[in-house]
């Protein structure tokens, strides 16, 4: 009887290489996003009882962060959504969300405000917001933006920041998106 090690060379605690983020292109895609928003928005985190889908859903562009395996994307580990707001050129960002098992990655939540800030960008963003969670505030900053002051979701206090778009060139090809690669342990 062979062991798993034996069937491939893969170190059984195998973690993937890179990472593809870009704009839900796929329902598979879709499906994760909304699964892994639930997971971490409702069963987490405790914000929504049973869902956190709204309105804006039906109208928002999905953004996801993509586990790849030799380059095929295989498994959703962040997603963010963006959408127009009431103001021309005015567009946020909200449910930005990572698997636990990806936080210690340390870049995929940043990626995906990137090319959150970047798409938004190319489609004539002049304006772009987000309530942010607190303990959020610190990543955001070190990514340009700026605290507004502070607002309240759900319950729970947030702070309301504006992204400075000198930091995030626009992005006119979403589903090609970015390519971002692991953190190796030095």
């Amino acid at each position: 009887m062979k062991t798993a090690e034996a069937w491939s060379e893969l170190p059984l605690a195998y973690a993937p290489v890179e990472y593809l983020v870009r704009e839900a292109s796929q329902q598979w895609e879709r499906d994760e996003a909304m699964a892994l928003r639930r997971a971490v928005f409702c069963i987490e985190q405790g914000i929504f009882a049973r869902d956190d889908r709204d309105a804006i859903d039906d109208h928002a562009l999905l953004l996801v962060a993509m586990s790849c395996n030799a380059g095929m994307p295989e498994q959703v580990v962040g997603t963010v959504r963006i959408h127009r707001g009431a103001a021309a050129g005015e567009w946020w960002g909200s449910r930005l969300a990572v698997h636990p098992a990806f936080r210690s990655q340390g870049h995929l939540g940043a990626t995906l405000i990137r090319l959150a800030v970047s798409r938004a960008h190319a489609l004539g963003c002049t304006l772009f917001l987000a309530q942010v969670q607190l303990q959020n505030e610190p990543l955001f900053r070190k990514l340009g933006w700026t605290t507004l002051g502070e607002c309240e979701v759900q319950g729970r206090a947030h702070a309301r920041m504006r992204a400075d778009l000198g930091f995030y060139p626009p992005c006119h090809d979403p589903v090609s998106g970015f390519v971002t690669r692991a953190r190796v342990p030095r």
